[in-house]
C-alpha cells in the first residue's frame, strides 16, 4: 500500500473513472487535487483567454459537485493554484506522494506537463488510464488513422466493442493523509473557490458576458440529464432535429458534461444501447452513436498529430489562403458582421456559452471564407467561450472546416443565405438573438485606407 494522490483533469466524476479506482485500490492514504492555472484567465494566444466567464462558472459548479461527493466519502478536493507542472510537483514533494493517478491526456500541453512531472520525480509511480474515450490505445489500430469514414468503418466492423463501465470502489475508501481534518479542508476548498469566483465577479479575471445557462455543471447533474434525455424519447427523432439552431430538446446536450468528464462516453454509449434494446434502434439512435464516434476520432487524431493539430497549415499540403484582419475578427467575435445568421449565433454563444453544431459550422465557415481570417483565431475564441470546449473536438473540427485536417475533400464553405433559408426561414432565431440589430460592414476602410 502507498501514499497516493489523484489529479483530476477532464474527468470530474467518481463513476466510471478507471484511473481513480486503480489508485484507490492500491492506496493506504490518498488526497484528491485539481489545478487552477491563473494563466488561463489572461489573454494569451490569438488575443483571447483560455477560460471565459461562462466556462469558468460551469467549471466551478462541477468542482463543487465533485467536492461534495468526496466529502460524503470522508475526503475533500484540494484546490491547487499555479502552472500545473509546478503545482503538482510541489504537492508531491510537500506530502511525499509515492503514487500519482491521472487520466491519459491527448492535449499537447497536458502531455508535456505530465512528461515534466515524470522527469522530476524518478521514484514516482504514475497510474494512467483512458478515462475520456470509448476505447483504449490497444483497441485502436496502429498506423495513420486516415479519414473519419475509414475510422468509423473499422470500428463498426469490429462491432464497436466498448468495454464495461468501471464500478465505484465500495466504502470505506483509503484514509485522508494523516493529520488532515477533512471538515476543515472541505471548508477551505469552498472558501477558496468562492474567493476565486469573487475575483471573477469583480473583473479581476474576466468581466465580459452574461450567463443564461440551462446547464448546471457536475456529475450528479450530468447523470440526471442522461436519464431525463432518454426518458423523454427524444432519441427517437435526434437525426431529424439535431440541426435545429436553438431548442433544448433538439440535440442531446451531452457535450458540456463530456468536456469536463462529468460523464464518460462509455456511460452514454451503454445507456444508448439499453435504450435501443428497450425501444428499438433507428436512424436517430444510430446517429447518436455516430456522433460519439466522431468525438472519439478527434481524440485519437489529436494524439497522433500532436502540434500539427494547432499549426496554421495543419496536415494539409498547402497553407490556407487566409490572413488576419483585427477589425474583422473583433466584429465576428461580437456578432457585428454583415450576416444576420452569423451575428445571432455569436450572440447566443457569448451569452450562454453554447451554440448548436450547425451554428458552429456556419460561423466557422464565415470566418474562414467570407472574412478570410486565420482559422486558429476562431478556434481559440471557441476555446474561451464554449462550455463544452474539448481540445480534440474543437481544434479538429476547425481544421475540418479550414481544409487543413485529415478530411481528403478539403475545407467546407457554407452558403450563408441558403443556410438561413434552411434553418431559420422565418427569422425566429435571428430575431431572438438580435442578428439584424448589429449589422456592420466588414471593414472601416478600403484597400487604399479610405473610409468606407
Amino acid at each position: 500500500m502507498t501514499r497516493a494522490a489523484y489529479w483530476f483533469t477532464q474527468d470530474l466524476r467518481i463513476e466510471d473513472n478507471s484511473a481513480l479506482q486503480a489508485v484507490l485500490a492500491r492506496a493506504h492514504d490518498v488526497a484528491f487535487v485539481y489545478v487552477l492555472n491563473p494563466a488561463d484567465f489572461e489573454p494569451r494566444d490569438y488575443q483571447v483567454k483560455a477560460m471565459g466567464l461562462n466556462r469558468w462558472r460551469f467549471l466551478c459548479e462541477a468542482l463543487t459537485d465533485l467536492n461534495r461527493q468526496l466529502y460524503r466519502r470522508g475526503h475533500c478536493l484540494t484546490l491547487l493554484v499555479g502552472e500545473p507542472n509546478e503545482a503538482i510537483s510541489q504537492f508531491i514533494r510537500q506530502y511525499n506522494v509515492q503514487t500519482l493517478g491521472v487520466a491519459h491526456q491527448v492535449g499537447w500541453y497536458e502531455q508535456q506537463a505530465l512528461a515534466n512531472i515524470e522527469k522530476q520525480h524518478a521514484d514516482l509511480a504514475i497510474v494512467r488510464r483512458w478515462n475520456a474515450t470509448l476505447f483504449t490505445a490497444d483497441e485502436i489500430e496502429s498506423g495513420p488513422l486516415g479519414s473519419f469514414s475509414r475510422f468509423r468503418n473499422t470500428m463498426e466492423k469490429k462491432g464497436t466493442p466498448v468495454s464495461s463501465i468501471v464500478p465505484v470502489m465500495p466504502q470505506p475508501w483509503p484514509a485522508p493523509y494523516t493529520g488532515d481534518v477533512v471538515t476543515g479542508r472541505h471548508e477551505a476548498f469552498v472558501s477558496q473557490l468562492h474567493q476565486y469566483e469573487s475575483d471573477v465577479q469583480q473583473g479581476k479575471i474576466d468581466s465580459s458576458g452574461d450567463s443564461q445557462l440551462e446547464f448546471v455543471g457536475g456529475e450528479s447533474h450530468a447523470l440526471k440529464h442522461l436519464q431525463t434525455y432518454f426518458e423523454s424519447r427524444q432519441a427517437d427523432t435526434y437525426k431529424q432535429t439535431r440541426n435545429e439552431l436553438d431548442d433544448w430538446l433538439s440535440s442531446t446536450k451531452f457535450s458540456p458534461y463530456l468536456a469536463l468528464g462529468n460523464i464518460s462516453p462509455k456511460q452514454i454509449w451503454q445507456r444508448l444501447k439499453q435504450y435501443e434494446h428497450e425501444h428499438g434502434a433507428n436512424d436517430s439512435t444510430y446517429w447518436i452513436g455516430f456522433e460519439l464516434l466522431w468525438r472519439e476520432y478527434f481524440q485519437w487524431l489529436l494524439l497522433q498529430n500532436g502540434k500539427r493539430s494547432f499549426a496554421f497549415q495543419g496536415c494539409a499540403k498547402d497553407k490556407p489562403l487566409t490572413s488576419f484582419y483585427p477589425e474583422r475578427f473583433a466584429k465576428w467575435c461580437k456578432g457585428e458582421t454583415p450576416y444576420p445568421l452569423v451575428n445571432a449565433c455569436m450572440h447566443q454563444l457569448n451569452i450562454t456559452g453554447y451554440m448548436s453544431n450547425r451554428g458552429r459550422q456556419i460561423v466557422a465557415s464565415c470566418l474562414v471564407n467570407e472574412l478570410a481570417l486565420d482559422w486558429r483565431y476562431g478556434a481559440a475564441y471557441f476555446q474561451q467561450q464554449l462550455l463544452d470546449y474539448d481540445v480534440a473536438s474543437n481544434w479538429g473540427n476547425w481544421q475540418y472546416i479550414a481544409g487543413v485536417g485529415a478530411d481528403p475533400r478539403g475545407g467546407r464553405h457554407f452558403n450563408l443565405e441558403k443556410q438561413t433559408q434552411l434553418y431559420d426561414p422565418r427569422g425566429l432565431f435571428i430575431n431572438k438573438w438580435n442578428g439584424q440589430g448589429t449589422l456592420m460592414p466588414l471593414d472601416s476602410v478600403d484597400a487604399a485606407d479610405w473610409p468606407i
